[in-house]
Formats: C-alpha cells, sequence, structure tokens
C-alpha cells in the first residue's frame, strides 16, 4: 500500500502539472488557428465560433488525467510486484528493476520515434503539397493583379448598350488611376470555380446527343492582356466588337485540343446543342489554359465571349498595376462608384489574397501547421526519451563501465557501447515509422496535391534529421560514460 501511494502521488504531481500545461496550451493553439481561418470563410464556418475552453473540454481534460494518473500508477506497481522485488533482493543487486525499467523506456522511445517518423513524413508531404498547389501553373501571371466585384441594378441597366457603356466607363477611369496599367472585366474571375458553364455543339460535326459541357466567361477586350494570357494562335477581339458585329468567340487549348484534335479549330464555328443561329460563334482565337477552377481542380474547356456581345450587369474587374496591387484598392471602390453612383462594389483584393486564401490553399496550409505542430511535438518528446532511456541506462551500468575502463577499455569503445545501444533503437523506430509513414499516405493521397506517397526525398530527410537528432540526443549520456572514474565508480558499488 506505501508503494501504491507513493506510484500515485509521483503520478499526481506530474499529471496534474501536465494537464494545467496542456490544456492552457491548447487554448492557444485554438485562438491561433482562428487566425489562419481567413475573415471570408470564417463567417461560413459558425460551428467554430465560440471556439475555445469550455466544460466539455475541460471534463475531457479531466478524464484523461485520471486516467493518465491511473496508468503511471499501475504499471510500476504491476510490474514491480512483491515476488520480482523479493528475487532482486535475494540476488544481491538492483540489476533486474534496473533492466526492467531500461526494457519498458525502450519499448516506448521505439514507438515514440516510430510515431515521430510518421507525423514528420506526413509534415514533409503536406508541406511539398501546399508549395506545389501555390506554385501550379495559372495559365496567368497573377502578381500585380488586383480585383473587386461590381453589382449594377438589373432594372436601371436592363438594356445590354447600358449595360456595355457602364464597363467601358468603369475601365477608362481606372486606367486613369496613378500606377494602374491596364484594367478589364470578366463575370468569372480566375481560380475561382468551375461553372457558370455552357452546352456546346460544334458546326460541319457529327452531333451524338452528349452535353459538351464548357466553362463559358463574358470577357472585356482588354482582359487577355491584363491578366498576361497567352495567345496559341488566331487573335484577341477588339472592344468595337459588340452586338452590331458578327458573334465571335475565343477558346483555350484544353477546348481546342479536346474537339480538335490535330485540326486548326480558327474559323470553326460552334453553338448551342439546337446550333440556333443567334447561338452560332466564329472562333476567332486560342488561348492557353487559363485555370479557372480551385488550384487543386482540373482545367475544364473554356469559351470566352465577349462582354460587349453579351453584357452582364454583375462582372468582377481586374485591375494590372505597375506598383504594390495593395496601393491602389482602396482606390477602386471610390472610382467606381464616382463614375456611376448606383452601382455597388464589393471585396477588394489583389490576386494573389485571393488565391493564398482560397478554401484549396487554406484546406493544405491548416494540414501541413497541423500535422507539423505534431510532427514537432512528437519529434521532442521521442529525443528527449530516448535520451532519458540512454541516461537511465548509463546511470545502471556504471560500475559495468568502471570494469571495462579498468581492464584498458578506451574512451571511444565506450562511446561506442552507449552509442550502439541508442543507435539500435533509433533504427528500429525509424524503420517502423518508415512503414507506417507509406502506408498512412496512401490512405492520405487524396490530400496530396501534385506529391506522391511513395515521397523518397521525404522519407530520407526525415529518417536522417531522426537519425541526427538521436546521435545528438545520446551524445551527453556516452560523453558522461566515458568520463567515469573506474576506482569511483567500483568503490561507489
Amino acid at each position: 500500500a506505501r508503494l501504491v501511494s507513493q506510484c500515485g502521488a509521483e503520478a499526481l504531481v506530474l499529471v496534474v502539472a501536465a494537464t494545467v500545461a496542456g490544456v492552457l496550451l491548447a487554448n492557444w493553439t485554438m485562438q491561433t488557428l482562428l487566425t489562419l481561418v481567413p475573415s471570408q470563410m470564417l463567417s461560413g464556418m459558425p460551428f467554430l465560433l465560440g471556439l475555445g475552453l469550455n466544460l466539455h473540454v475541460l471534463a475531457y481534460a479531466v478524464a484523461l488525467a485520471l486516467l493518465a494518473i491511473v496508468l503511471f500508477t499501475a504499471t510500476p506497481v504491476l510490474h514491480f510486484s512483491l515476488s520480482k522485488m523479493r528475487d532482486g533482493l535475494a540476488e544481491g543487486s538492483r540489476g533486474s528493476a534496473g533492466k526492467a525499467w531500461r526494457r519498458i523506456g525502450s519499448r516506448l522511445v521505439v514507438v515514440e520515434l516510430a510515431t515521430a517518423m510518421v507525423l514528420l513524413v506526413g509534415a514533409a508531404l503536406f508541406g511539398k503539397s501546399l508549395y506545389q498547389l501555390l506554385h501550379v501553373d495559372l495559365g496567368f501571371q497573377a502578381d500585380h493583379l488586383a480585383t473587386i466585384e461590381v453589382g449594377s441594378p438589373d432594372k436601371a441597366y436592363a438594356k445590354p448598350e447600358k449595360n456595355v457603356a457602364l464597363a467601358r466607363e468603369i475601365v477608362r477611369n481606372l486606367e486613369a488611376l496613378p500606377g494602374v496599367q491596364s484594367a478589364a472585366l470578366t463575370t468569372v474571375a480566375p481560380v475561382s470555380y468551375n461553372g457558370n458553364t455552357d452546352w456546346i455543339r460544334f458546326v460541319g460535326k457529327p452531333y451524338d446527343g452528349r452535353h459538351n459541357e464548357v466553362n463559358e466567361r463574358d470577357v472585356s477586350s482588354e482582359f487577355f492582356s491584363t491578366i498576361h494570357a497567352k495567345l496559341i494562335r488566331g487573335r484577341y477581339y477588339t472592344d468595337a466588337e459588340d452586338e452590331s458585329k458578327p458573334e465571335v468567340v475565343i477558346i483555350n487549348s484544353k477546348l481546342a485540343n479536346k474537339y480538335f484534335p490535330g485540326e486548326d479549330p480558327i474559323g470553326k464555328q460552334i453553338g448551342d446543342i439546337k446550333l440556333t443561329p443567334k447561338s452560332i460563334k466564329t472562333i476567332i482565337g486560342v488561348v492557353d489554359d487559363i485555370r479557372e477552377g480551385e488550384l487543386d481542380s482540373e482545367v475544364w474547356p473554356a469559351e470566352y465571349h465577349p462582354f460587349n456581345q453579351d453584357p452582364s450587369t454583375y462582372f468582377s474587374v481586374l485591375v494590372r498595376t505597375s506598383q504594390k496591387p495593395e496601393a491602389v484598392l482602396a482606390e477602386l471602390g471610390p472610382a467606381i462608384q464616382h463614375t456611376r453612383p448606383d452601382v455597388g462594389v464589393r471585396n477588394p483584393a489583389t490576386m494573389e489574397t485571393l488565391i493564398n486564401d482560397s478554401m484549396t490553399a487554406y484546406l493544405h496550409r491548416s494540414s501541413a501547421w497541423l500535422v507539423g505542430g505534431f510532427a514537432g511535438t512528437a519529434l521532442l518528446l521521442g529525443i528527449v526519451g530516448l535520451y532519458g532511456v540512454i541516461a537511465y541506462s548509463v546511470s545502471q551500468r556504471t560500475r559495468e563501465i568502471g570494469v571495462r575502463m579498468a581492464l584498458g577499455a578506451q574512451h571511444t569503445s565506450v562511446y561506442r557501447l552507449i552509442l550502439r545501444e541508442a543507435g539500435s533503437l533509433a533504427i528500429l523506430g525509424i524503420g517502423i515509422g518508415a512503414a507506417g509513414s507509406i502506408i498512412g499516405a496512401a490512405f492520405a493521397r487524396k490530400l496530396l496535391f501534385g506529391v506522391s506517397s511513395w515521397d523518397l526525398q521525404s522519407l530520407m530527410s526525415v529518417a536522417l534529421i531522426l537519425a541526427i537528432a538521436s546521435i545528438v540526443a545520446s551524445f551527453v549520456p556516452a560523453r558522461r560514460a566515458a568520463s567515469v572514474n573506474p576506482m569511483e565508480a567500483l568503490r561507489a558499488e
């Protein structure tokens, strides 16, 4: 009973201190994670409101603490039963108890290192995935681009010519702002979503009744030059091509390659699924694929109509600046409303901000941060655990080391003895962790972008980091062992 109370008291002190520190750290972590959620996205996540410490969280923490106290009390009591203590006393040494604790500690260290390996590989994969995502080919230059959404009253601008006049006036006034090189309009901003689609059919080609769905965008004549898109063949349309001129359209290379393989699409005609005369448009140009959807989504076939031939009362304005785009954000809204006071504006932002704060980028970034945080914690626990086991092993083997040195063992051989023990634990933990990493990455492959779950570079890098950290953690106990005075060690025993 006295031994149980002693173990329980030690467990109580450790667990209470750890629980208090853990709860405070958890609360700080939750508040920090909330700051990583973009404000516009947070408004659509009511389940995150009020996130923090509450009775449920505290009750859960108390339950974990009680479980930890029971485990930390029961483990030594069950291990060092009365019979084992008698055996140890009969042997006249403390060797059996020390060896038992070393075995338990060694197994825990292997588990800790394996866990750290799995989490570190996961963090590396998510980090590389985030990097690949943010550097994916957009088909245009997102730097020095600012954007703002514009909406005009439907009744006041019911006639198409009024919308066209409004668009031209907005572009002209924005291009007059200091630092603005060009301005353009589009009904759907790039890197937003695959949608607002059209069903098309091709003049002169057989039709099997299938829906050929493509992204449909209405853009001004300055759109492609403003975003610095690449023209592959043909030409852009001009501002003069309005409803009074023949209907024209520009397509992306995805549409051209899919529906005109081995052909020159310039001059070909497309329309709706019934090929009504009003819907038929002539292809005048092919542009490189612009990523219209989210960063990790597939590029869809797309068609771009002249805004002047198909105007809308709701559109996005894109502005190319010669300076940092943040410098002109505050001027966009007033400049547009100075043009027409009845026009509404919202969400001024840089294109890079929209991309970095998108749902896709946030999910990948939060995954990388979360797994990286847990990986760092696991690495710290694993290295501290390895240090503790090796240090305890050195303290238990003081007499053995003293005898070896008294018989002529060199300091280097003592170093090898201790480092070999640490190395065997590290290799075993890294090996098990590598297998677990491959299995875990296979399950998480749908969350990765542009990175293989069998990323050998990540596996080798993490294994090297763990190996170096293990050597550093075991060097201090090894140095202490090599500095043992043989006479003092033998006298102490």
